[in-house]
C-alpha cells in the first residue's frame, strides 16, 4: 500500500511508473532466480569448453543439450523465427549472430548469449570470450563493455530512474573512445522473453521509467570501437556494426531489491 503511494506521487509529478504487472511477486522472484541460475551455469560450461577450433554450432548443441538435461528450453529457439538455442555473435556482429559451422579462431571475440525458461520463467545473460591472443584493441573493448555494465547495475536501485542507468554506460564508454549502440537495449524479462520496460544504454540522467522493488530486467550494454550505427544482414537477425568495427556485449538479469539491486544471473 505504501508502495502504491508513492507510485501515485511520483505520476503525479509526470515521471512513467512501472505497471503493477511489472513488479513481481515473491514466488515469481524464486523461479526467476532459478532460471537465472540455470543460465549462468551454462555460460560457465560454455567457458570451460569454448577454444578456438570450436564452431559455433558445437556451441549451439551444448547449450541445447544442458537446457534439455535441466528439464528447461532455450528461449531463442523459434522466438519470431531464430533458428538457433543461443546467440552467437563474432567480432563485428553486435547481438543476434546465427550459429553456424563457422569455427572460431585466435583473434576473435564471441559473445555468448543465452536465455533459459525453466518452470515458465525466463533467465537471461550473455558474456564475452577471448579466444587465444587477442588484439590490444579488443582486450580494451570487452573490457571496457564489461566495467559499463557493472557501472550501470551500480545505478538499479529503488527509485533511480533507467536514464540513470542509461547515463553511467554511455559516458564511460564514450571517455574511453568508445560508442554505445541506440538501436538495442536491455528489456524486462522473467515472466515472458522481452517485458517492459525498455533499458536504454544512452541517454540523460533521471529521464525513463521509475525503479522499484522487484522490477526484473537486463542491463546489457552493446559497445563498439566505430561507429553506433548498425546494420542488419539478410538473414533477417545478425546484426553488425556499420563500419564493421568491433562490438563487445555483457549482459545480466537484475532485480531491484529493498535497498539496492541483486544480480540474478551472477
Amino acid at each position: 500500500m505504501e508502495q502504491d503511494l508513492y507510485l501515485e506521487d511520483f505520476k503525479r509529478r509526470g515521471i512513467l511508473v512501472p505497471d503493477r504487472k511489472l513488479i513481481k511477486t515473491e514466488a515469481q522472484i524464486e523461479g526467476i532466480r532459478r532460471s537465472c541460475q540455470l543460465t549462468k551455469s551454462i555460460l560457465n560450461l560454455v567457458e570451460e569448453r569454448i577454444e578456438a577450433g570450436i564452431s559455433t554450432a558445437e556451441i549451439d548443441r551444448w547449450v541445447n543439450d544442458a537446457l534439455t538435461a535441466a528439464g528447461a528450453y532455450p528461449a531463442t529457439l523459434n522466438y519470431q523465427g531464430f533458428p538457433a538455442s543461443v546467440c552467437t555473435s563474432i567480432n563485428e556482429v553486435i547481438c543476434h549472430g546465427i550459429p553456424s559451422e563457422r569455427k572460431l579462431k585466435e583473434g576473435d571475440i564471441v559473445n555468448v548469449d543465452i536465455t533459459s525458461i525453466l518452470d515458465g520463467y525466463y533467465g537471461d545473460a550473455s558474456r564475452m570470450f577471448m579466444i587465444g591472443e587477442v588484439s590490444a584493441e579488443a582486450q580494451k573493448l570487452v573490457k571496457i563493455a564489461r566495467e559499463c555494465l557493472y557501472l550501470g547495475i551500480e545505478q538499479v536501485k529503488p527509485f533511480n530512474r533507467i536514464g540513470d542507468i542509461a547515463f553511467a554506460i554511455e559516458q564511460y564508454a564514450n571517455k574511453h573512445g568508445f560508442s554505445v549502440v541506440r538501436d538495442f537495449g536491455g528489456h524486462g524479462v522473467g515472466l515472458a522473453f522481452h517485458e517492459d520496460p525498455f533499458v536504454a544504454h544512452y541517454g540523460p540522467r533521471e529521464s525513463g521509467m521509475l525503479l522499484v522493488p522487484n522490477m526484473t530486467f537486463t542491463v546489457e550494454p552493446m559497445v563498439n570501437v566505430g561507429t553506433y550505427r548498425c546494420r542488419k544482414l539478410d538473414d533477417g537477425w545478425t546484426t553488425v556494426t556499420a563500419d564493421n568495427s568491433l562490438s563487445a556485449q555483457w549482459e545480466h538479469t537484475v532485480r531491484v531489491s529493498e535497498t539496492g539491486v541483486e544480480v540474478m544471473t551472477e
